[in-house]
């Protein structure tokens, strides 16, 4: 699962992936409908990768988080961001069982559920750890410097 160019813009709902990049701001389409829009330097906009989400002893990324989802609910949809507080806040525990309930809150809760249906409806959800590019990278370049 890869969050890089995944961004969340305030005031716009869904999430966007990020096109290109420009003097003024960058360029990003909708995972919604699929319409591109620009987004100006001034706009407050975080990219996935970046959040965390705060648990009793440390901070865990939200790709952590949404793994943990994808492995429970083996890749399919997890349950709706529209459900009652006590729902969600039951099942975010299962998920995540040490998240700091009292710096977590259930709209945290509701963004994060509503962001993972939204990945995985567009199949960019994976149970799968992350494979680390790194290790080819140097098992190549000590092989160039055996030739």
């Amino acid at each position: 699962m890869n969050l890089d160019k995944i961004l969340a813009i305030s005031g716009k709902p869904g999430l966007y992936a990020l096109k290109v990049q420009t003097r003024s701001g960058f360029v990003a389409e909708s995972l919604l409908d699929g319409k591109k829009i620009t987004v100006g330097l001034r706009s407050n906009v975080s990219l996935l990768s970046e959040i965390s989400i705060y648990t009793v002893s440390e901070e865990k990324p939200l790709v952590e988080v949404m793994r943990n989802i994808a492995i429970k609910e083996d890749n399919g949809p997890s349950i709706s961001h529209k459900e009652d507080n006590a729902t969600l806040a039951a099942y975010f525990a299962e998920i995540l069982p040490e998240y700091d309930q009292d710096r977590v809150y259930p709209s945290d809760i509701k963004k994060v559920l509503n962001w993972y249906n939204m990945l995985q409806a567009k199949g960019m959800v994976s149970k799968e750890a992350p494979v680390k590019e790194e290790a080819p990278a140097k098992e190549e370049a000590a092989a160039a410097t055996e030739e």
